[in-house]
């Protein structure tokens, strides 16, 4: 058993250092920077402290969540690390809306909700967001709150609960996940339309500009949502032909599934 435990711990330790790596290389090399998510300075301090108040509860349980789960396995710390490097690189990859006054991308959570669940999956995108903020200045501090909500909670719940409703009702695994994929980058965009269009709206009506927003990102996001989903399915399915049994212990799939 304890053999067991320390080759368990070393494999975890060495996806550890290749996610490190990975994540390293892009905060080094990345060509070109641009401002993505929520910029630092659009939102006014109200809403600001707003969306960071709706967020940390959230954040909260997340970090209770992972702190059990890493007592009862000794990989799992490794395996979120693991994704967080995945979910930073995939949201790193900016394509800029200057109507909207931020940027459209993938962003992973889909994949990682789907595996880990969303209470970890927003612990995910809570670090690659400060990463991105501190060292890329892709968003910000004070923006930090409301695209925790936008692309954390939005794009994890609606990853998780898409995935998990087709399932229940038996719809292929693919066709699940890739709808996840699309659902959990379609959300984000919608939540942070509505974060936008709150914070500078001042006297104007909210729905009009809601609107105006929203349709600015359509061009880019709704083919980049199709891609986030491929990319999504195409995880969850080299998964399951791979290493079936890791869905099987993350709760995607049960033992019975592996063997049809």
């Amino acid at each position: 058993m304890k053999e067991q435990g320390a080759q368990v711990e070393g494999q975890g330790c060495n996806k550890t250092l290749t996610a490190l790596s990975i994540a390293l290389y892009f905060l080094l090399f990345a060509p070109n920077v641009y401002a993505m998510h929520i910029a630092e300075g659009i939102l006014p301090f109200n809403w600001a402290a707003l969306w960071y108040l709706v967020a940390a509860p959230f954040v909260a349980f997340g970090i209770y969540r992972l702190k059990k789960l890493s007592v009862l396995d000794l990989s799992f710390k490794p395996l979120v690390g693991l994704m967080a490097a995945v979910v930073f690189i995939i949201s790193c990859m900016p394509i800029p809306v200057p109507t909207a006054g931020t940027c459209s991308h993938p962003c992973g959570t889909g994949i990682s909700a789907i595996l880990l669940g969303p209470a970890i999956s927003i612990i995910i995108a809570t670090v690659a967001l400060l990463i991105q903020a501190l060292f890329l200045a892709h968003g910000g501090l004070s923006t930090w709150g409301a695209d925790i909500v936008s692309m954390g909670m939005m794009g994890s719940f609606a990853g998780f609960l898409v995935f998990r409703a087709f399932r229940m009702i038996k719809v292929n695994m693919a066709i699940a996940a890739f709808l996840a994929g699309l659902f959990a980058d379609w959300a984000t965009y919608f939540m942070t339309a509505v974060e936008l269009a709150s914070g500078i709206k001042g006297d104007s009506p909210f729905a009009p500009l809601f609107w105006k927003i929203f349709l600015a990102f359509i061009p880019t996001q709704l083919p980049l949502g199709i891609l986030e989903g491929a990319m999504t399915a195409g995880m969850v399915m080299l998964l399951y032909k791979k290493r079936p049994d890791l869905l099987v212990k993350m709760r995607v799939i049960k033992a019975e599934e592996v063997a049809l």
